[in-house]
Formats: C-alpha cells, sequence, structure tokens
C-alpha cells in the first residue's frame, strides 16, 4: 500500500519531528541540519510543508529528491521550497551540514515582501536547478543566517519582525544575484541545454508533430529537457534575452519564414503545419513579430 507524505501545518510539529525543541517564534525559525534527529525511514514518502523552506547546506552526503529531480550537494549550496511542494529524503544514510529557514505565510502577511515573494523564479526551480555557491558566496548567506539566528535566540521585541523581514529581502536579493552570477559561469552547460532545445523545436517541426500536438508547448520543452519551465525561461532570458514562451515563437516565425519562401503550401496550410488551430492566430502573431503579414511577407521575398 503506498504511503502519503508527511504533511507539516506548524512549525512545531516539523521542529519536534526532528527531535527539535520547540520554536521560540511559532512562525519562523532556523534549524542547524547537525543538530537534527530523525530517521529518515519515517519520511521516505515525502513531506509536505506548508511554510517556506530556504536551505543552505554546507556539505551533504547523499541524494535530496525534490519534485522529479535529484541534487548532489557534496559542494553545498542552497534550495528554495515554497508552500506545498513535495521534498523527498531519498538516501537513508544521507548527512549534511548548514542550516534551513522556515518562514510560515502568515509571518510575511502585513509585509509588502508577501505580495512579491513568489516573483523570486528560483522557488519553482528543481533540486537540479539549486544554487551553487563560492566561498566568498556562502560566508555572505552565512552572515545572514546568523543575524536571523540571533534575532531569534536573543531580541524577539516589537522591531524584530521589521528587522528579520529586512534580512530576508536581502537573502532572496543576493540569491537572485548569485542565480544571474550561476547562468553566466556555467555557460557551457547552459548553451549545451539551449542547442539542445533548439534541435528539439527543430525536430517537432521536421516530424510534423505540430499537426497532432498542435503548437510546442513550454512545459513539454523543458520536461524533455530535464528542468522547470521557470528555470528554462530564466536561462534563456539570460542568454538570448527572452523567455522561453517568445523564444519558442521565434523559432515558429523562422519555420514559417521557412515554408513561405519555399511557396509548397498555403498560407492556412502553413498555419495547420506549425501547429495553429485557426489560420488567423497564425496571421496575427506572425504580424506582431515581423510587422508584416504571411501574405505580404511571401510578396516582398518576390521584389
Amino acid at each position: 500500500m503506498k504511503k502519503n507524505p508527511v504533511i507539516f501545518n506548524s512549525l512545531s510539529q516539523l521542529h519536534k519531528a526532528m527531535g527539535q525543541p520547540a520554536p521560540s517564534h511559532p512562525l519562523i525559525s532556523i534549524m542547524n541540519y547537525g543538530d537534527a534527529r530523525f530517521d529518515p525511514k519515517n519520511f521516505e514518502q515525502g513531506i509536505i510543508m506548508d511554510f517556506y523552506k530556504i536551505s543552505f547546506k554546507t556539505s551533504f552526503s547523499g541524494k535530496l529528491k525534490y519534485g522529479q529531480g535529484y541534487y548532489d550537494f557534496e559542494e553545498g549550496g542552497m534550495s528554495f521550497i515554497a508552500p506545498g511542494q513535495l521534498l523527498k529524503m531519498q538516501d537513508e544514510e544521507a548527512n549534511y551540514s548548514g542550516m534551513t529557514l522556515h518562514i510560515h505565510p502568515d509571518y510575511l502577511r502585513t509585509y509588502p515582501l508577501n505580495s512579491v515573494i513568489r516573483q523570486y523564479g528560483f522557488f519553482s526551480y528543481s533540486a537540479a536547478e539549486a544554487l551553487y555557491l563560492s566561498e566568498k558566496e556562502k560566508a555572505t548567506i552565512l552572515s545572514i543566517y546568523r543575524f536571523i539566528q540571533d534575532e531569534l535566540s536573543e531580541r524577539i521585541d516589537k522591531f524584530s519582525q521589521d528587522v528579520i523581514i529586512s534580512q530576508i529581502e536581502v537573502l532572496l536579493n543576493y540569491a537572485n544575484r548569485f542565480y544571474d552570477r550561476q547562468f553566466i559561469t556555467r555557460k557551457a552547460v547552459n548553451n549545451d541545454l539551449l542547442a539542445r532545445l533548439e534541435q528539439q523545436l527543430e525536430d517537432y517541426f521536421n516530424e510534423d508533430s505540430s499537426l497532432v500536438k498542435g503548437l510546442p508547448a513550454v512545459n513539454a520543452a523543458a520536461e524533455n529537457l530535464n528542468v522547470t519551465p521557470r528555470y528554462l525561461s530564466d536561462l534563456l532570458r539570460n542568454l538570448v534575452g527572452l523567455n522561453a514562451q517568445q523564444f519558442i515563437h521565434e523559432k515558429v516565425i523562422e519555420k514559417a519564414k521557412e515554408y513561405l519562401a519555399k511557396d509548397e503550401l498555403t498560407i492556412a496550410e502553413i498555419a495547420y503545419h506549425l501547429g495553429f488551430e485557426h489560420p488567423q492566430s497564425f496571421n496575427k502573431l506572425f504580424k506582431s513579430k515581423t510587422s508584416l503579414s504571411p501574405s505580404a511577407f511571401k510578396k516582398s521575398l518576390l521584389n
């Protein structure tokens, strides 16, 4: 019989399950991984939390399953999990050091951060897209964690929440900066993924998959590349200045121009070959991208 994931509705539940004392604040806590005492066998089915989990791992042995992917944390790094996401500990002997910050959404409720935190794309990344940190970056992140830890353990007063929220914002902004750096420093890997995406789209059209499946979809393209849609969009935006949907549309237009230049199909037939249900939708997209209708573009080739 398949077991259901363990659901944690409160930080107190989580702390108890991890063999930790109750958190000093019911809506926010920092847990040191080295202090946690739990049997991974009790969580083989995975866990789902009703709060944000921002993990900073300085070393790791074993594999963590997050969604459909695995991440080797041997070098250390950060991962970001939003409420409701499934997290699995796959290796019984996994052990690691570092800290994790848990934040219940209610802690943010009256602050502007509450409405913008989901805009940080890395909360939608998979474990395989975690943030790798340099030694200098690790020191920066560690200092923020320790600052929040000190506030929670020594100075809970009417200013504490304002101060801690500001530190969480700093933490997230640094993560944004470091992810941007990671897209640059891992350019060889990213360019390979870009080449695979281009080949995937080329094959999609050449094999007439669009006649059956319609226009190429971002979710399907990301799944075939073993990345999340959000990560694919952020990577492409960094590499070519377009998100995934815009990039696919550019490839659709390139293929449309190719068909129009060959002059073997009517404009309606080209639309169906590209995966459009209606030629009008094709005409609208083509004109928005080229400032010409397909027929006007076709005529321009004869001049």
